[in-house]
């Protein structure tokens, strides 16, 4: 351990579950969690970093391979944002698409980093603990979620107008007699309020077990305390977290897929009309 003190199982996984935070005002209610910010905000700067080198060095021409590459992602988003987007085109939704899933991406492959290889520097900056995947942190999938919920109400209000979207609001889906109006609101407040949790909650939950299990198997790998041989566990339990690590990189991408195709789903939707 890089705490330079023997842990039980327990002591370590919590010990690498602890948040860099800082208190905000008075009480213990507001956290703000530096490690997650930080390393997300890095990471998103790496993104644009990327997209940009990758379009500085782009060609009319025969393309390399690297541009060839992020034109292969760029046209299947773009073809997936088509396919649910079936409203007028506008700038605003394959990009969006694009950013998000790199995005995503980028902070779900941090937790193929070996937590005590990464704590060999964090621990100069804290010692009580630094998680460096941002989204197995639920306040950043939260933070991304009702981004893309306040966009969806954004587009909702400019593309129905705003009246338009109160009437469908309190009017749709069981009619506008005055009665049902009551009804109609709850169940849209049922579903306004379902969609951030939901689109968070699968991306976090997903995200978190990974990090658990990844945990679990370095620390058998570290101990081996299943067996008298140190050397027949290091080899087996190591064997099984490359396992996982190669199933997990299906997960990253998956999971990124998944939250940028619901982003897509709900700025669609927001250009329904009721």
């Amino acid at each position: 351990m890089a705490t330079g003190t023997e842990l039980t199982p327990t002591e370590y996984i919590n010990h690498h579950l602890n948040f860099l935070g800082k208190k905000v005002g008075d009480g213990d209610f507001w956290t703000l969690h530096l490690d997650s910010v930080s390393v997300a905000i890095l990471l998103g700067f790496l993104g644009l970093g990327l997209i940009w080198w990758v379009a500085r060095g782009a060609t009319a021409g025969v393309p390399n391979k690297r541009q060839a590459f992020v034109e292969l992602i760029f046209e299947f988003i773009d073809n997936q944002a088509k396919g649910i987007f079936k409203h007028e085109r506008h700038s605003f939704v394959a990009p969006t698409a694009l950013t998000v899933f790199i995005w995503v991406v980028l902070m779900n492959a941090m937790d193929f980093l070996p937590v005590d290889w990464i704590a060999l520097g964090t621990h100069a900056i804290s010692e009580h603990g630094f998680r460096i995947v941002p989204t197995a942190d639920v306040n950043t999938t939260f933070a991304l979620a009702l981004t893309v919920w306040a966009l969806m109400i954004y587009f909702s209000i400019k593309v129905k107008t705003l009246g338009g979207w109160l009437h469908e609001l309190f009017c749709a889906p069981f009619g506008s007699h005055p009665l049902l109006w009551i009804f109609n609101l709850l169940f849209n407040l049922i579903e306004y309020l379902s969609k951030p949790l939901s689109h968070s909650l699968r991306l976090f939950g997903n995200m978190y077990a990974g990090e658990i299990i990844f945990l679990l198997l370095w620390m058998w790998a570290a101990n081996s305390a299943w067996s008298e041989d140190y050397y027949i566990g290091l080899i087996v339990s190591s064997a099984l977290a490359w396992a996982w690590a190669i199933f997990h990189i299906l997960i990253v991408l998956l999971q990124a897929y998944v939250f940028m195709m619901l982003t897509v789903v709900y700025i669609s939707m927001a250009h329904d009309h009721h």
